[in-house]
Order: structure tokens, then sequence, then C-alpha cells
């Protein structure tokens, strides 16, 4: 089947992630979520560090920078809104005029067309805060943008967060103390120090989220402190905290087309566009570690052909993925993934097995940059992708570990969000 036409077709379906977003009543589950098939590489990040998370300090002199890219071709009639989440991303049970200053429906009004690139396009920027609006309370938020002031014509959500540190979070990464097995485990040990705010019942008005490599689908939820102490509350178990090590993510370098980057087998010009083959992949379970830096998953979006501007003079890319196997796995299905696919396995990432080749194939259509990336499997009614059956898993794998702590008390009416903590495993 035709590269462009496949692609297409897989994208024709409305982008959900693994888990739906759903509407129950009034409650809404809000999540990073593309609503429309031509809107492409959305980032969130603090304004100057593109690699960053999307989290400030309330009261912060900083931004948050949304981008995003329309290839309709055509400026469209954008707004968006902010809404305040609790700790599992539910819309929280407060007004906006208690979290939002200013105006809580915005025009997108920074936005400027695509110069001297084949696949014409907008490219889009939020700013939050502005001039315009600005969170007040910390906590758990979703950037909602929709067309024409019309609130059902979604077309993306996106999360972020805004942090009052009102506690001390310490804490490190070791390869897990229970682990009779494998021994490719990770444990993620900490203690939350609240000097300054008194918790009276810290079981019922403390949530914690440990996430790795910004996945929310394999995030640990539930835990209660271990141990609580004189102002401090102790995370230190040896099974409840444990994460697969996994592996380092593969890599491919589509900065220029003048010549094939890292891990690139050819660059060509198919009238109008620009397709790029990847390097045929190889399964890595069951091979040795074999460590090397990477962006843990992450992209940038940069050329290092004659451009001033990369978010209006880069160009798109069919970019071509190829994981040949002996033989087609059941039960589930096999997608790319990393911040490329949103951290999301759908139908717009799902590969496609070819009988004759033996080997699972996808075409992605991406702006010119530089990408990590990771084969998942997803079982059939599974809301996690397991990166362990393709990758394999090591203890020694360098990963991101964050920490959210969230506080509500007895009377209280939101989560906040009082402590975030970053952590790396460097083994």
């Amino acid at each position: 089947m035709n590269p462009i036409l496949r692609l297409i077709i897989l994208n024709v379906c409305v982008i959900f992630t693994l888990n739906s977003f759903s509407q129950k009543g009034a409650e809404f589950y809000y999540q990073d979520a593309v609503f429309k098939e031509e809107i492409k590489s959305v980032q969130a990040f603090r304004e100057g560090f593109e690699l960053s998370y999307p989290i400030y300090e309330l009261g912060a002199d900083a931004n948050l920078l949304f981008k995003f890219d329309d290839l309709s071709g055509d400026a469209k009639n954008y707004y968006y809104t902010i809404v305040h989440c609790d700790a599992s991303w539910n819309e929280s049970f407060i007004l906006q005029n208690e979290y939002l200053e200013g105006f809580y429906e915005n025009p997108v009004e920074d936005y400027a067309p695509s110069f001297n690139t084949p696949m014409a396009y907008v490219n889009y920027h939020i700013r939050i805060p502005n001039e315009k609006v600005r969170p007040t309370r910390s906590g758990n938020y979703a950037l909602v943008v929709y067309e024409g002031q019309d609130k059902e014509k979604l077309v993306l959500t996106r999360r972020f967060q805004v942090l009052n540190q009102k506690v001390r979070v310490a804490g490190l990464v070791k390869r897990a103390t229970f682990d009779p097995f494998k021994g490719d485990n990770q444990e993620v040990d900490f203690t939350i120090y609240h000097e300054k705010l008194e918790i009276v019942n810290p079981r019922e008005e403390v949530k914690v989220v440990v996430m790795k490599n910004r996945r929310w689908d394999n995030a640990i939820k539930d835990l209660k402190p271990l141990f609580i102490r004189d102002r401090e509350l102790v995370y230190d178990y040896d099974k409840e905290n444990v994460f697969p090590g996994g592996n380092e993510y593969r890599y491919f370098d589509i900065r220029t087309k003048r010549y094939n980057g890292e891990n690139v087998l050819s660059t060509s010009f198919h009238r109008p566009y620009y397709h790029v083959t990847l390097m045929p992949d190889q399964v890595r379970a069951n091979k040795k570690y074999f460590g090397y830096k990477e962006m843990n998953g992450k992209f940038v979006v940069e050329s290092q052909d004659r451009v001033e501007d990369y978010d209006t003079e880069c160009d798109y890319f069919f970019v071509h993925f190829t994981l040949p196997l002996e033989a087609q796995l059941v039960g589930g299905t096999v997608n790319v993934f990393g911040a490329l696919t949103d951290w999301n396995a759908n139908k717009s990432n799902e590969m496609t097995w070819n009988f004759e080749k033996a080997a699972y194939e996808l075409t992605l259509l991406l702006k010119q940059g530089y990408y990590n990336y990771q084969y998942v499997y997803v079982p059939q009614g599974s809301s996690k992708a397991d990166d362990t059956v393709l990758e394999g898993s090591h203890y020694e794998t360098e990963n991101e570990y964050q920490i959210f702590v969230y506080y509500r008390g007895m009377s209280g009416r939101y989560d906040e969000l009082i402590g975030y903590q970053l952590l790396q495993a460097d083994f």
C-alpha cells in the first residue's frame, strides 16, 4: 500500500490515548491527546528549555510554552482554556475564578505560516501564564484547545503542573532490593520532609505519584508512607516502588535533507514530500546491556540546513520504521512509542505486520529534528505499554524519575501540588 495512503488511513481515527478521554456526568479525565489528524509536533516545556517537563513554581517569573503545528495549511480560529484537575487528572470541583486570574477563554493569537517547506503548515504558540490569564493555585492543569469558541470541537489537550513548594523531597534510585528473578528492576526510595506544613493524617491527606520517563500509563499512584516520623514521611519499600529498568531509547537524526543522519538508511524526495527510511531495527530482549546517553524518549525540533526559525522552516518527513521478527506477536499490538507519539500507544502509531518481509512496519509524519523512540507491546485490553518484551530490561539503564506530592487537608476542596523532585538512575 502507498505509505502516504496508509498513514492517512491510520490517522483518520480520532487520536485517543490508552486510557480513553471520557465524560462521566460532570467529570472529565484529562490527558495528553490530539483530536484532529492534521495537528502534529505538540510540545510543552519551560520556555528556553525544550527538554524540560512542563511544570513551574507558583509566582515564578517564568513561562510554559506550548507549541503545535496545523498541517491543513490555513490559519484557524483556535481558542484555549485552562482546567484545574485533581491528582488523578479529573476536573476539580472548584470554579475557574478560584484558580484563574484574568480571562477564562482566550484566542490563540501567536501563530505563523511555514516558510519554504514542501509540507505547508501553521505553527501556533501559547504561553502560560500570560497577560490575559494566570493560574493562582497549585496542582494539575490541562490546557484545552478548541476551534471557533466551540468546546465541542476539541483540537488537543495537554497536561501541565503548577507547584507551590511546601515540602522537601529527597530520594535515590537503586537496584531493586527484592528482585530474586532477573535482577533487572529499579527501586525508587524517597522521604518527604514537611517541617513547615502540619499534616494531621498523612495516609489520607497526602497523595504521591512516581513517574518514570514521563509515562503516566505505568506511574505508581497509590503509595502510602511506610514510616511516619516527626515531620517526615518515609517511602522505603522493597516491592511497591519498583519499576522495570527497561533499556536505553533508540534514536535517529533527521535534522537535514542533505545527507543521512544517525540510524537513517536513506533520505529521498518523492514529489512533493521527503521520505526517510530508518535502518531496520533488531529486537533487544535477552541481549546484553549497552549503555549510551540519550534523551529518555524525548525529541527536539531542529535543523542543520540553512534556516533561521526551526518552528516555521523545519520541514516534515515521512519516516519509515521497520522491525523484523521471526513471527507476528499475537494477543496485542506493536507500537512505536515515546514523546514522538505523545507517550501513547494507539491506532496512529500501531505497526502493521508485513507477511512477505516478516517484519512490522510503520510510517509516521515527523518534523525535522532528533528523536528517541522504543518499540512497545500492548496486550489486548491493557492500559499499559510493555517496553520490556521487545527492548529488554536492565537495572543499569539510565532513567529519569519524577516524584509529585499532592496535599488535600481534611477541609480541603482540591489537590495542591506541594512537592516535586527529579531523580536520575545512573549506575
